[in-house]
């Protein structure tokens, strides 16, 4: 029986969404995934049932490590600007910081993959952002509205500018981040 390696499994991984933001889903067999990586074919099985599995799994490691970096600094005891303010820079700094795991993730969430997603399992990563949120809208701090309408008003003006091929000329300095952070926030706020 052979063991799980995490440096190889690592090495599947950024493999994998090297070849996919290069060549597409399609293009991307587990064999060229393989040789990137650096490792037989046959390893590839030990880790994932297939390639679904394994393009799956990607995606939900890469959201996991986004989870983590938004929730880097949290403390709930915080005002919920200022709790709010740091999911936002730790977004920022995530997708700035890895860009191509982000592009990954874009087109994976575009993909008839992303039907496979167990959205549970993406969700609880998630779950001490949403709890804050609905916390802001009991203190009547944040508007009562669908979590998804206050989601895209937060995350999606984070998703743009910090990517460089959307915002190109965006200076991603912390006057600038700050400026869009408090754009943000006003569209939310009660």
């Amino acid at each position: 029986m052979r063991y799980k390696d995490e440096a190889k499994q690592s090495a599947i991984i950024k493999a994998t969404v090297k070849l996919v933001n290069q060549i597409g889903f399609a293009a991307s067999s587990v064999s060229k995934i393989a040789k990137e990586a650096d490792v037989s074919p046959a390893t590839i099985y030990i880790y994932y049932k297939n390639k679904e599995d394994l393009l799956v799994s990607t995606y939900i490691d890469i959201k996991q490590k986004m989870s983590e970096a938004i929730l880097k600094d949290f403390d709930d005891s915080q005002p919920i600007r200022d709790i709010m303010k740091g999911f936002w820079f730790g977004a920022f700094n995530f997708i700035k910081n890895s860009p191509g795991e982000f592009q990954y993730t874009e087109q994976f969430a575009n993909s008839p993959f992303s039907a496979l997603v167990n959205k549970s399992e993406i969700d609880k990563h998630f779950e001490p952002q949403v709890n804050i949120i609905q916390k802001g809208i009991q203190l009547k701090i944040i508007k009562d509205v669908p979590l998804e309408i206050l989601i895209v008003f937060v995350f999606f003006p984070v998703a743009i500018l910090s990517n460089p091929r959307m915002s190109e000329k965006f200076d991603c300095d912390e006057k600038s981040i700050e400026t869009a952070f408090d754009m943000a926030w006003d569209a939310i706020k009660l």
